[in-house]
């Protein structure tokens, strides 16, 4: 009996979604949105406080020079994870993003846990811009307003804020009401920012190649000492490291790429809005690509700028793009600069807030989270009490919170969603056309009962049989996926997973001793290598789905295996003190899975067994 039980309750586990929109589902939204508001909605959520607040702190603290490198690596983390979000936007032109392609893939408790991360990013990102824009608006008034909120609301509590910030807290609940009046108005305002954002990083990036200095690039003791001494040991002067261009090292680079990668989340903010668009199929990846490549070469430039005009360690962490113009000269540019971030600081909330209540909306659709939540205004046809639940809860956050040691943890939940992302691509491309008419679907199981083995009888294997399964995992005899080749993909898509977040773990503990040879480190690598190298090449062997899409990963089952081995390698560079925290976060998701989304889930009819070839229902 009780295993009877454990058993329905860890099919309740991995319950999965219809590939295909529920009658109703999301129905309300307008599809108003082009390819060109995808991209300035994509390119608005990047470029916002990383470009001109994150890059100064990376390169000072943990980077130097190298951060142009950082931003390299956590593109090309992102581009890959693109890849897949662009495949899942063609395939799944519906709201909810990497919630929505886990549910469909893996199960419902991936799913809410993918929502539950990337609601957390949303609310982080969306109160540490506010937060930025605040600061930028108070730097440029003279810090007369922080120097007020001090002396008149000064907080002395742990991991809160010195002061209530009033001014976040208006400006996000302003934003809220302007994206309660429609998706068109969002992402016209949008264009209008992001635009004036481009002209102004063109106008500092072209500056900064004009009066910055190659020699910054190669810096040594000797420079550090001198303007020690000139600065008279003033605290602000950042660690030298080794000096030259990767002034921290390798580990550097992957910690300062480990938080750059906070600044590359816009195709999981395009791919919400895939209700909302006019063609998604085509939208969707287009806008996905292009935004990533947009915001790289911003991201690249600026940096690179801004380690030319200025010493990495003489960058100012608050405000590195003004400074750096006083310190070579231009002191008139900085207002240049300052309109600049307003407006990137600008698309960058708006950016942030607008997917969050479509995820929101596609969880308590779902009855993972509160139904009250899913109500969608009749004339603006927004997600409204989402938006207004969502807008303020990250006005609160920046009310009260001092954000900014809080980017990591963030970072932590758009890295697991990517992963689980790019697993579900693979899962997917591996099985059996889902796409049947309820008398095609009929056929075809009957057509797999007839087959005997090929339909994943579930009887014992007689030895015959167990020689010939064992054979087909590197040489299929069907040219088309079947239920068989479904579950030998899910199960090696699972092992795969497992085994690169061991050699993840493996590369972020041991770096020292695998490089000087030490035995146990390299003999654990290579086995981990070879598993690896031997479950990759029985998925390669594996037949694909034929059907058509307008968007497909190239290199399968390659990209998305490196995919989720950088972001997973990524996420072992973050501190226990972050890891804690997202322990607490995910602590209160599954109170509030366990004890109401499993038991309100539309996905209450029979359960469907565990595994990827179980047939979706219409």
């Amino acid at each position: 009996m009780l295993c009877e039980h454990l058993g329905r309750f860890c099919q309740k586990l991995v319950r999965r979604r219809p590939l295909e929109r529920r009658k109703g589902s999301g129905s309300g939204l307008a599809r108003c949105l082009s390819t060109l508001d995808l991209v300035a909605l994509g390119v608005g959520s990047t470029l916002g406080a990383g470009v001109y607040i994150l890059a100064g702190e990376v390169a000072k603290d943990k980077a130097g020079p190298a951060i142009v490198l950082c931003f390299f690596v956590a593109a090309v983390t992102s581009m890959l994870s693109g890849l897949c979000y662009a495949e899942f936007g063609a395939r799944v032109p519906c709201s909810g993003s990497a919630y929505l392609y886990s549910y469909v893939a893996v199960g419902q408790l991936c799913a809410f846990i993918t929502g539950w991360n990337l609601i957390l990013s949303y609310v982080i990102g969306s109160a540490s811009v506010a937060r930025a824009w605040s600061a930028a608006i108070d730097s440029l008034t003279g810090y007369h307003m922080s120097r007020a909120l001090q002396e008149s609301v000064p907080l002395r509590v742990p991991f809160l804020t010195s002061h209530l910030d009033f001014f976040s807290l208006g400006l996000v609940l302003l934003l809220t009401g302007v994206l309660v009046l429609g998706a068109r108005e969002s992402a016209l305002v949008t264009k209008l920012f992001t635009g004036v954002n481009l002209l102004v990083l063109g106008f500092i990036l072209l500056s900064g190649f004009m009066k910055g200095r190659l020699h910054h690039w190669q810096l040594t003791e000797q420079d550090y000492e001198l303007t020690k001494s000139e600065s008279n040991g003033t605290p602000s002067l950042g660690p030298l490291g080794s000096g030259g261009f990767v002034s921290f090292g390798f580990e550097g680079v992957l910690r300062g790429a480990a938080t750059c990668f906070y600044a590359f989340v816009g195709c999981d903010c395009i791919t919400t809005a895939g209700e909302e668009a006019c063609n998604p199929q085509r939208a969707i990846p287009l806008g996905s690509v292009i935004s990533i490549f947009i915001c790289f070469l911003a991201y690249f430039g600026v940096s690179a700028a801004l380690t030319l005009m200025v010493p990495y360690y003489q960058i100012s962490s608050h405000s590195p793009l003004p400074e750096a113009f006083l310190h070579v000269g231009w002191p008139s540019a900085r207002y240049v600069v300052a309109v600049g971030t307003l407006c990137a600081l600008l698309s960058s909330l708006l950016g942030a807030m607008f997917p969050m209540p479509r995820v929101i909306l596609a969880m308590a659709e779902d009855g993972l989270l509160f139904r009250a939540l899913a109500r969608i205004h009749p004339r603006t046809r927004t997600p409204v009490m989402a938006t207004i639940v969502s807008g303020t809860l990250a006005a609160l956050m920046a009310f009260v919170f001092e954000l900014r040691d809080l980017v990591d943890l963030m970072s932590i939940g758009t890295l697991l969603a990517y992963s689980l992302v790019a697993f579900s691509v693979l899962v997917l491309r591996y099985q059996p056309d889902q796409h049947f008419s309820k008398n095609e679907k009929a056929a075809v199981e009957v057509t797999e009962i007839k087959l005997g083995p090929d339909a994943g009888s579930q009887g014992p294997v007689p030895a015959a049989g167990m020689a010939g399964t064992l054979r087909s995992l590197w040489s299929p005899e069907s040219s088309g996926p079947s239920p068989r080749s479904g579950h030998v993909v899910y199960g090696c898509a699972l092992l795969l997973a497992l085994l690169l977040t061991v050699l993840s773990l493996v590369l972020a503990q041991w770096p020292g001793r695998l490089v000087s040879g030490d035995p146990v480190a390299t003999a654990v690598t290579g086995l981990l290598l070879l598993l690896i190298g031997g479950l990759a090449f029985i998925l390669w062997r594996q037949p694909q789905s034929p059907a058509p899409l307008r968007f497909k990963v190239p290199a399968l089952p390659a990209l998305p295996l490196v995919s989720i081995f950088v972001n997973m390698y990524l996420m072992m560079q973050m501190t226990s003190m972050t890891w804690a925290q997202f322990g607490i976060w995910m602590a209160i998701g599954f109170a509030i899975y366990f004890g109401y989304g499993i038991r309100h889930s539309l996905e209450t009819s029979e359960p469907q067994p565990a595994g990827p070839s179980s047939q979706t229902r219409l």
